[in-house]
């Protein structure tokens, strides 16, 4: 066997809605990074997300290491895109004055 000439993928997948995952779970790049940044251990990533195997763990930790200016742009992106999504959400179901409103409600048995 030579093993010069084994090539392996990275086991990430953009889903439709541009959201970078680890291959077959929902588990999201941008969670491992988090994890690996906060400084678990590969092992402590998948120990803590049992549908992942340490392999692939290693391989998206290798991955974000070589290639951290494209992760790092893609996460500020994924964070952008949340802040909107947050805004609009918010410009909706305005939350002002929520808590004292369902506060009054149960205190009058309503």
């Amino acid at each position: 066997m030579n093993l010069a000439n084994i090539v392996e993928s990275v086991p990430l997948q953009t889903d439709a809605h541009g959201v970078v995952r680890i291959s077959g779970t929902r588990i999201t790049l941008d969670t491992i990074v988090h994890e690996f940044e906060q400084g678990l251990t590969a092992e402590e990533i998948a120990y803590q997300f049992e549908v992942l195997d340490l392999a692939n763990v290693y391989a998206v930790i290798t991955y974000y290491l070589r290639h951290q200016d494209e992760v790092k742009l893609y996460l500020q992106n994924q964070d952008q895109q949340a802040e909107v999504v947050r805004q609009e959400i918010e410009q909706r179901f305005p939350s002002r004055g929520l808590r004292e409103s369902l506060l009054a409600k149960r205190q009058a048995g309503i």
